[in-house]
Parts: structure tokens; C-alpha cells; sequence
């Protein structure tokens, strides 16, 4: 196996391994293995044993999902280049209860969740630093909650395009229908008509094989509160905050993150 580069150019494409001096690094980086995932890969199904927590890099974006009785499921949290999945809190190796599925291709990085946890009883700065993530990850998922309980389908739309947005900071985002329809629990016929609805108001563009936000602020004024609740609390607790064009970046966020710094 090709040895891992362990250089500060590595630790970029990832928040929280970029908000770690280079102590803290040393601990993770024998132990960090590099993948490359695309689209549509299944990283664990719900109740199978997580042994892995997972970095996705740059602009590889991973979907956590419920799977429900009927055959559909649902989003419950969406994590980029701020996070990681499977296995954060726990020592791994207990059963998962969502599944987690690749939805932008690109490359992460894997360690197991054990090591993960002998590093972080090696390190306080490690170990604030996923407590904290753990904290903005939980309320990802209670707004989520929230989110699905009470706001309409136009506004679950544009909670999760602008989601998708952050992490990726582009206009154009490489969702199809059957996707969207897939992540927000509905089928495809009146997410469909709800689309071109949107579109004719002029909120989305409809692509082949993409859909485009065409005005960041009207879609953030049209969307509900909870994408900006989400937003607000991870600028408040970890630092990863959004930035011009809803880009994430980093800025300080105190003692166990004193490494993150403000990027575009």
C-alpha cells in the first residue's frame, strides 16, 4: 500500500483534520487511509457494525439516510468537507441506525473508530474538537427533524439545495430528480411538479441531470429557517461558517480549534 502523505496539504481538504496542529495530526495520520468513492456507494447500511469514521475531502459530499418500511428514505443530515461520519462518538463497532450514501464523488479519508479514540485520549484538542462536532452534527439532525415535520416540500427543497450549495459553492448542483426525490422522502411525480412550480418562479433552473439556484438570497428568503439555524450554530460552536456564495470556511473557534482559519 502506497504510504499516506502526511503533509499540511493533506489535512486542507477537510475542516476538522485542518483545525488540528501538527501534534494532533501525527497522532491521526498513520492511521488515516485514503479511498476514492463515487456516486451512489453505500458506505454502511443501517444496522450494520461501524468500523470506520470517514472524512469526505474537498468537494466529496456524503447523505445520511432513514430508511423507512416502504421502500423510501429520508435525508437526515448532509456532510461535506466540515465533517465526518460513522463511528464520531462511539469507540465503533456498534450497529449504525441510518445509512450513509455518496452523493458527489470524489475522495475521503478513513480511520478506524478505534484508533480515532486513542487519539482522542491522547489529545484535550482532539478530543473538544469532535465533541463540538458532535454537537453541530445533533442539530443537524433535530432540524432535520423539525424540517420534515412541518415545512413544505418547496421549503425542504431549498433547505437541502442550499445545504448542497455550501459545501460544493457553485450555482449549478449535480442532483437529479430521482435523487432529490430519493433524499426528501417524496415520489418523483409531485417533486417534479413541485420543481417546475419553482422554476417558474424563479428559484431553481432545471438542468439535465442538475438543478441551479439561480438567486442564493431569494432561495434563502423562500427557504425556511432551519438551513440558517444550522448554519448559525456551527459558526457558533465549531467555526465552520459560510462564507460569500454560501462557500464553507473556517475561522478560529477557540483553544480546541485554534487552527481553523479563515479561507474562502
Amino acid at each position: 500500500m502506497k504510504a499516506f502523505d502526511s503533509s499540511p496539504s493533506v489535512f486542507e481538504g477537510n475542516l476538522l483534520l485542518k483545525a488540528l496542529d501538527a501534534r494532533d495530526r501525527s497522532l491521526l495520520s498513520r492511521a488515516l487511509e485514503p479511498c476514492e468513492v463515487a456516486r451512489g456507494d453505500v458506505l454502511f447500511q443501517a444496522g450494520e457494525d461501524v468500523s470506520h469514521v470517514t472524512f469526505p475531502m474537498n468537494r466529496t459530499i456524503v447523505t445520511l439516510l432513514v430508511p423507512l418500511h416502504d421502500g423510501r428514505t429520508v435525508e437526515t443530515a448532509t456532510v461535506g468537507r466540515e465533517g465526518a461520519i460513522g463511528g464520531v462518538v462511539s469507540q465503533g463497532y456498534l450497529p449504525a441506525f441510518s445509512q450513509a450514501v455518496v452523493q458527489v464523488e470524489g475522495t475521503v479519508l478513513r480511520i478506524e473508530a478505534e484508533r480515532l479514540q486513542q487519539a482522542k485520549r491522547s489529545s484535550h484538542a482532539i478530543r473538544d474538537l469532535f465533541v463540538r462536532y458532535s454537537d453541530c452534527l445533533l442539530s443537524q439532525l433535530l432540524q432535520s427533524v423539525a424540517c420534515n415535520a412541518v415545512h413544505s416540500l418547496e421549503q425542504r427543497t431549498l433547505r437541502w439545495l442550499l445545504t448542497l450549495q455550501d459545501r460544493l459553492g457553485t450555482p449549478d448542483l449535480p442532483v437529479t430528480h430521482e435523487v432529490l426525490a430519493e433524499m426528501l422522502g417524496v415520489k418523483r411525480p409531485y417533486l417534479t411538479e413541485v420543481l417546475g412550480r419553482m422554476q417558474r418562479d424563479g428559484l431553481i433552473r432545471i438542468g439535465r441531470g442538475q438543478l441551479g439556484l439561480v438567486d442564493r438570497a431569494k432561495a434563502e428568503r423562500a427557504s425556511c429557517e432551519c438551513h440558517a439555524n444550522v448554519r448559525r450554530h456551527f459558526g457558533e460552536v465549531l467555526g465552520a461558517v459560510y462564507g460569500k456564495g454560501g462557500k464553507i470556511v473556517a475561522v478560529d473557534a477557540g483553544p480546541a480549534v485554534e487552527k481553523l482559519e479563515a479561507g474562502e
